[in-house]
């Protein structure tokens, strides 16, 4: 089934955090994660369908009578043009098939906006039985974001550290109480060649509202889904720790990574990683703020019949002392807000850095590794849904459904200790939620 999407405003993701020890954990489940993907199983082999045309404003799937009245009204524009379609007004066309197509996806924004999203085709797989399946595969590419500035270059020693960078792409996250910031910390230095020592990581208790980011602070910032932060500064911990965000220098905000002006980068462009939620409870993943705090403040949250990009970092995104990474996102229980799980927790409730599983997510060696896994040693709590991972040019199976970690043909191989992992060479793979 091909499938035209047609976005109407830009798409929005959250922030999260987690424990300084994860840091050396992170760089064990990338390897592990190459080292587990050798299965050499048949890939299905899909056809193409019937063409679809959908229209989403904000992420949500609307009418195409909506869409038309809100051109003719004038409440809707096209950002950069109208589109190339076929017949753009046609109706939604139903299908049987079994189909994956790429969707080309076009942006359009309010009238009223002060910004718009810039025009972009990406090549987005979806796997459906109906018009209903298809929209809620469907996705904005990672161009769009409901963040002003994205696109922005950020102006060095221009910006107070006292104001958080909203306008060139950055999300506040205010519930964590430090001013907007996933994570400030605190370093002091040793040799430059050798790296940062005595690095303290400022706490909600120790931060003065607005003026969390303090002098000499690296102050670290989520972006939205389908983006990860651009900048850390090329001297790290001294013993391994990590450092990331903006350096607040003479009570001005800098950038401190020299390859990057933008505050927000895209991961890869060979795979698109997204989370297709098709449980009746929204569901909020939170990745790891690295470099940083380490800790789980970066969110996304997965709605009810829909997708959500996780960013999908190239093995080469972040190095230090050698080591390259990919993303670590902790995934919360059914119906747990990002505001609770995208934060550090305790142990009594199952959330942030106590999730009860993780979900590894990289690119390297030509193919993203994605891999499923328990929060171990941190918890043996079992998440109360089932996850499978499906795609494009997939090699191997994975899923966890009931506490089990399930690879092989007909996931008949299982464990409810040991993770298992896949490798997608091109296209789209989905992290499935469902009950």
């Amino acid at each position: 089934m091909k499938s035209s999407l047609v976005i109407l405003s830009a798409a929005f993701g959250l922030a999260a955090a987690v424990p300084r020890h994860n840091h050396h954990a992170h760089h064990a489940h990338h390897q592990e994660m190459k080292r587990d993907a050798t299965a050499t199983e048949n890939v299905d082999v899909f056809v193409a369908g019937p063409t679809v045309v959908m229209y989403s404003l904000n992420g949500n799937i609307i009418s195409e009578s909506d869409v038309l009245e809100g051109i003719k009204n004038g409440t809707l524009v096209w950002a950069n043009g109208a589109p190339s379609l076929a017949d753009p007004s046609s109706s939604i066309v139903s299908s049987t098939s079994s189909a994956v197509a790429a969707v080309s996806t076009t942006f359009l924004t309010s009238a009223s906006s002060s910004s718009s999203a810039s025009f972009s085709s990406s090549s987005v797989a979806a796997s459906s039985t109906s018009a209903s399946s298809a929209q809620q595969s469907a996705t904005p590419s990672a161009s769009s974001s409901s963040s002003s500035g994205i696109d922005s270059s950020f102006p060095d020693g221009e910006i107070d550290c006292s104001d958080f960078p909203s306008d060139y792409g950055a999300l506040a996250l205010g519930y964590l109480g430090l001013g907007g910031w996933t994570g400030i910390q605190s370093p002091g230095f040793g040799s430059s060649r050798l790296g940062m020592t005595n690095i303290e990581t400022v706490t909600k208790s120790k931060c003065g509202g607005s003026n969390c980011c303090a002098e000499g602070s690296y102050c670290s910032y989520a972006c939205p889904a389908g983006y990860q932060k651009a900048h850390w500064p090329t001297t790290q911990g001294l013993t391994g720790q990590s450092v990331g965000g903006l350096l607040c220098k003479n009570g001005k905000l800098y950038k401190t990574n020299p390859n990057y002006n933008t505050l927000c980068i895209t991961g890869s462009s060979e795979v698109t990683v997204l989370v297709r939620n098709e449980m009746s409870s929204s569901a909020a993943v939170c990745r790891t703020d690295y470099p940083g705090t380490e800790s789980e403040t970066v969110p996304v949250t997965a709605n009810p019949g829909s997708v959500a990009n996780l960013t999908c970092p190239d093995a080469t995104y972040y190095e230090w002392t050698g080591k390259t990474t990919s993303a670590q996102y902790y995934v919360n229980p059914a119906g747990v807000s990002a505001e609770d799980g995208c934060q550090w927790g305790s142990s009594a409730n199952p959330w942030g850095n106590y999730a009860p599983l993780n979900l590894g997510v990289g690119y390297s060696n030509g193919a993203a590794w994605l891999a499923i896994f328990q929060n171990a040693p941190t918890t043996n709590e079992k998440l109360d849904f089932t996850i499978t991972i499906e795609g494009d040019n997939m090699n191997g199976h994975c899923r966890y459904k009931n506490g089990q970690y399930c690879s092989g043909q007909n996931y008949d191989s299982c464990s409810s200790t040991t993770g298992c992992t896949v490798s997608v060479s091109s296209g789209t793979a989905y992290f499935v939620f469902s009950n």
